[in-house]
C-alpha cells in the first residue's frame, strides 16, 4: 500500500489543511492515492489549539514520517493532578516518560504551530498532493452515488474567481463551523455539555517553578485547568462564570489575579501573553459522518471538551481509520461496502470518548450550582478507590465492537487472550528484523494490511495471505535465533521473520507468542481485524473482489519496510 503510483484518475478532494487534514491527505499519497488539498486561509493558524497527543495516536504521525520531528519538538508528560479549592492535590495519574506498548510515552505536550510545520512540509514536498491554498468551498455537487460515478465537484472561490475541482470523494477536515457539513445539511446532536472558559496562553523566559503536568482544579467557585506545554510555554483555562467575558480580564491585574497561584505574583511583569480569549466547550456529534461520497472528520464531525485532550486525537484517527479503506476500494483491493465501516466505527467510538470527557469535566469542575460542593466530597471519596483511580489513569480507548472485524465470541471461551482481541490496538513492540537494528512493528508493517503469527506458516496460512494481498509475518520470542534468506524475509519470498527485541516479557506480544496456534489480523490502522485459533487462518472481515484475489495470489511480499516516510524511532 505503498507504492507511489497514481491508483485514480481523479484525486480525493481533502478540504481543510489543519493535522486532520494534512494527515489524511499524507496517509492517502502514501499509499498511491492522488489527493487536492484545499484550504481558505492564506497562512497557517499562528496560535496555539491543542496541546496533547497520547501514545496510540501519536503512532499515526509515525505512519506519515513525521514521528521524529514531533518527539524533537514535544516533551512527554508527568501526567494529571486533582487539586482542590487551596491547591492541594486530590490525587495523582502519573504518566510514564518513557515510550510505552505503543512505541510512545503516554501523554505526549505539544505546540501545535510546530506540529503545523511538520506536516505541511511533508505535504508541499508529496509529489502526489497539490495543495492549494486561498480556496474557500461554496458549493457542491455529485456527491451522490458510488465512487465509479461521474466526479463530484467542489466549487471554490480562489482570490475571488471560481474554480471547481472535481474528485472521487470529498473529506470533510474543516472545523467546527464546517462548511462541507453546513452543504451536505448534516445536522450535529447536542451531547449535554456547554460552558464558557477564558483559555490564556502565556511565554515566560526562564519557565516557572511548577509541576510539568496537567493540573485539574476542582474549585466549585472557579473550575481551571494548568499545564506546561512546552519549554517556556504555558496555558491557563479558567471556567467563566455567568456575566463574564474575556474583557473582565484585559486589565494586567485582573488577569494576573487569576494566574497568581502559579506565578507567585499579582501582575503580568515578565509575562508574555500570546493568546487570552473565551471559548465556549461544547460536546456534538455528526448524525452522520458519511453522506454518499462525502465523509467528515475532526471537529466537523464531533466536539469534545478538552477534559481527557482527545479533541485532535479524535480527528488523526478518524483519519487513519478512513484512509486504507478509501485506499483499498480505490485501488480495486475492497469492495465499495467497506467505506459503510467509518460511520459504524468511529461514530460510536467518538460518542464513547465525548460522553466520557463530559463525565470528567463533570466531576473535576461540576459547575456552578448548589451541588458542586457535594461533587467534590465525593470526587475526593471516589480517587481513593484503587478501582476508580486506575479508570481515571487509563489511557487506552474503547474497543472498536461493530464495522469491518469479526468480534470474539462474547459468552463462549475463545481462546483469543484479552490484549489480542478484534477491535483492539495491537501493540508497537520493539523487533529484530534480520541482522539489522531494532525496529517497531509499524515500520515492519509500514501500513499494510498483515497476519501476524508465531507459528511457522503452513500452506493454508501462505496461501491465505497469498489470495487476500497480507503481508505475513511471523513473530519469535527466542533469542539467538536468525532470519534466513534475504534480512527479515523467509527464503521464498512468503513472510516477514522477526524476533522480540530482549526477552519480550513487556512487548505486549507475548501472548501470541505463547499461543502458536493463534494468528491475527492487523489493519493498516493497526486495529485487530479478526483471529484465527487452533492453528486454523482467520477470515478476513471485509470482501476482497475476485480481480484483486487474483493479482495477490501471484504476487510475493516484500521484506520489513519502513515506507516513503522513513522509519519510526526505536527507542523513546
Amino acid at each position: 500500500m505503498n507504492d507511489q503510483r497514481p491508483a485514480a484518475r481523479e484525486p480525493v478532494i481533502v478540504v481543510g489543511a489543519g493535522p486532520v487534514g494534512c494527515t489524511a491527505a499524507l496517509l492517502l499519497a502514501d499509499s498511491g492515492i492522488p489527493v487536492t488539498l484545499l484550504e481558505r486561509h492564506a497562512q497557517p493558524h499562528p496560535l496555539p489549539r491543542a496541546v496533547h497527543l497520547d501514545d496510540e495516536v501519536a503512532r499515526i504521525l509515525g505512519r506519515i514520517g513525521v514521528s521524529e520531528g514531533f518527539l524533537a519538538r514535544s516533551r512527554p508528560g508527568s501526567g494529571l493532578r486533582l487539586l482542590d479549592a487551596r491547591h492541594r492535590v486530590m490525587a495523582e495519574f502519573s504518566r510514564d516518560h518513557e515510550a510505552g506498548v505503543h512505541g510512545f510515552p503516554q501523554a505526549n505536550m505539544f505546540h501545535q504551530p510546530d506540529l503545523e510545520e511538520l506536516l505541511l512540509a511533508r505535504v508541499e514536498a508529496h509529489p502526489l498532493i497539490d495543495f492549494r491554498r486561498g480556496a474557500e468551498v461554496c458549493g457542491l455537487e455529485g456527491t451522490a452515488g458510488p465512487l465509479t460515478a461521474a466526479p463530484v465537484r467542489v466549487h471554490t472561490l480562489v482570490a475571488e474567481q471560481p474554480q471547481t475541482f472535481t474528485g472521487t470523494a470529498v473529506l470533510g477536515c474543516d472545523g467546527a463551523n464546517s462548511t462541507i457539513r453546513e452543504l451536505m445539511g448534516i445536522p450535529m446532536e447536542d451531547l449535554g455539555f456547554t460552558e464558557r472558559w477564558l483559555v490564556v496562553d502565556i511565554r515566560v523566559e526562564g519557565g516557572l517553578d511548577t509541576w510539568d503536568g496537567v493540573e485539574q482544579v476542582c474549585d466549585p467557585a472557579r473550575p481551571a485547568t494548568f499545564m506546561q506545554v512546552t519549554g517556556d510555554r504555558y496555558r491557563w483555562e479558567f471556567q467563566l462564570r455567568r456575566g463574564e467575558t474575556e474583557a473582565c480580564f484585559t486589565p494586567p491585574q485582573a488577569l494576573g489575579e487569576l494566574l497568581r497561584p502559579w506565578t507567585r505574583r499579582d501582575d503580568l511583569t515578565s509575562l508574555e501573553v500570546t493568546r487570552s480569549i473565551s471559548y465556549t466547550f461544547r460536546a456534538r456529534l455528526a448524525a452522520r459522518l458519511q453522506d454518499g461520497r462525502v465523509f467528515l472528520l475532526g471537529d466537523a464531525a464531533h466536539l469534545t471538551p478538552p477534559f481527557i485532550g482527545q479533541g485532535l486525537a479524535a480527528g488523526l484517527r478518524d483519519a487513519d481509520n478512513l484512509a486504507w479503506k478509501l485506499t483499498c476500494v480505490l485501488t480495486g483491493r475492497a469492495e465499495a461496502g467497506l467505506l459503510a465501516s467509518y460511520d459504524a466505527e468511529r461514530r460510536p467510538h467518538a460518542r464513547a470518548m465525548v460522553k466520557k470527557a463530559v463525565r470528567v469535566g463533570w466531576a473535576m469542575t461540576g459547575g456552578q450550582d448548589r451541588a458542586a460542593a457535594v461533587r467534590r466530597i465525593a470526587l475526593a471519596a471516589a480517587v481513593r478507590s484503587k478501582h476508580v483511580r486506575q479508570a481515571m489513569a487509563s489511557t487506552a480507548t474503547p474497543r472498536l465492537k461493530a464495522g469491518a472485524m469479526h468480534p470474539a465470541p462474547r459468552l463462549l471461551p475463545s481462546g483469543i487472550p484479552a490484549g489480542l482481541r478484534p477491535g483492539g490496538l495491537i501493540p508497537n513492540p520493539l523487533l529484530s528484523v534480520g541482522d539489522g537494528p531494532p525496529v517497531r512493528l509499524d515500520a515492519v508493517l509500514a501500513g499494510r494490511t498483515a497476519v501476524l503469527t508465531a507459528r511457522s506458516p503452513d500452506p493454508a496460512l501462505t496461501g491465505f495471505c497469498h489470495r487476500h494481498g497480507l503481508v505475513l509475518v511471523r513473530i519469535s520470542s527466542a533469542p539467538g535465533t536468525r532470519s534466513q534468506g534475504r534480512p527479515g524475509a523467509h527464503e521464498d519470498g512468503g513472510w516477514i521473520d522477526v524476533r522480540l527485541a530482549s526477552d519480550g516479557q513487556h512487548s505486549g506480544l507475548q501472548a501470541l507468542t505463547a499461543s502458536p496456534g493463534l494468528a491475527v489480523i492487523v489493519r493498516p490502522d493497526r486495529v485487530i481485524a479478526a483471529a484465527g485459533t487452533r492453528y486454523r487462518p482467520p477470515r478476513l472481515p471485509w470482501h476482497v473482489p475476485a480481480a484483486a484475489a487474483h493479482e495477490h495470489a501471484a504476487a510475493t511480499h516484500p521484506a520489513a519496510n519502513t515506507g516513503p516516510a522513513g522509519p519510526l524511532p526505536t527507542a523513546s
